[in-house]
């Protein structure tokens, strides 16, 4: 018998399925909303379909096509935005027991949005369910993103990153006062799962591994699918060391 998971997936990752907005956006370009992680890195694995994703970085302006197969990952301060090519469907994998999905995301909202701590959350927060009303909002979300995010690309694209750099300045100081709860997550999540390989190595090297006594395997299925994510409609797992969804606020 598979018991039900009380312990974190390997390395205290997070987890989720995302099928790509197909919504058009101003530029005529389908897909996401885009924003950065401020602490995070992300990887996307491709399971179905095509499309790419666009990010912002120190090093440019990149267009990196997605297909079946393909694996792109993003460091913290990288705007990245899915875009939508036909049926395009990833798994995610979020570092820091999806401490992403947990606030550790800013979205390319305007300046005066992100200057505003309660216009940002408002602007950010989607109502709860999966219906008209969640969708219409998600998709007013990832409009007021991509208007900002077009303006830092246009400015990089022309060899300016300094509209860049202040929106990274600014998405810092609408998460400051989340550090003290993250830190948390990370000790209980991140940290705890490396320590526990060290008590384990030293346990193997001193030739008494009793913690092996504790093998098993476990399973679980989608807590939630089609719920609206920040870059498509997302299914996620409710596993132990999994942070909460965001709920668009940048304070504790």
């Amino acid at each position: 018998m598979v018991s039900e998971p009380s312990s974190p997936l390997p390395g205290a990752v997070g987890l989720s399925h995302l099928s790509a907005y197909d919504w058009e956006a101003a530029d005529g370009v389908c897909g996401g909303s885009p924003h950065l992680h401020l602490v995070c890195t992300e990887a996307y694995v491709v399971t179905a379909g095509r499309g790419a994703v666009q990010t912002l970085s120190p090093d440019g302006y990149r267009d990196i096509p997605l297909e079946p197969g393909s694996l792109a990952w993003f460091t913290p301060g990288t705007v990245h935005r899915m875009v939508q090519g036909g049926d395009l469907r990833i798994t995610v994998l979020m570092q820091n027991s999806g401490l992403p999905e947990a606030g550790d995301a800013v979205f390319t909202f305007p300046p005066e949005v992100l200057a505003d701590p309660e216009r940002y959350a408002a602007a950010a927060t989607l109502p709860p369910g999966t219906g008209p009303d969640t969708e219409a909002a998600a998709r007013r979300r990832r409009d007021l993103a991509v208007e900002g995010y077009l303006a830092l690309r246009e400015a990089m694209i022309a060899g300016d990153n300094g509209p860049y750099r202040a929106f990274q300045r600014a998405a810092a100081r609408l998460v400051r006062a989340r550090v003290p709860a993250w830190r948390e997550l990370w000790r209980a999540g991140a940290l705890a799962a490396a320590e526990r390989t060290g008590a384990q190595l030293d346990a193997l090297e001193s030739g008494e591994p009793a913690y092996l006594a504790d093998a098993t395997a476990y399973r679980s299925e989608p807590s939630r699918v089609g719920g609206f994510g920040m870059c498509g409609r997302r299914d996620e797992y409710a596993l132990p060391g999994t942070t909460l969804p965001y709920d668009g606020k940048p304070t504790a």
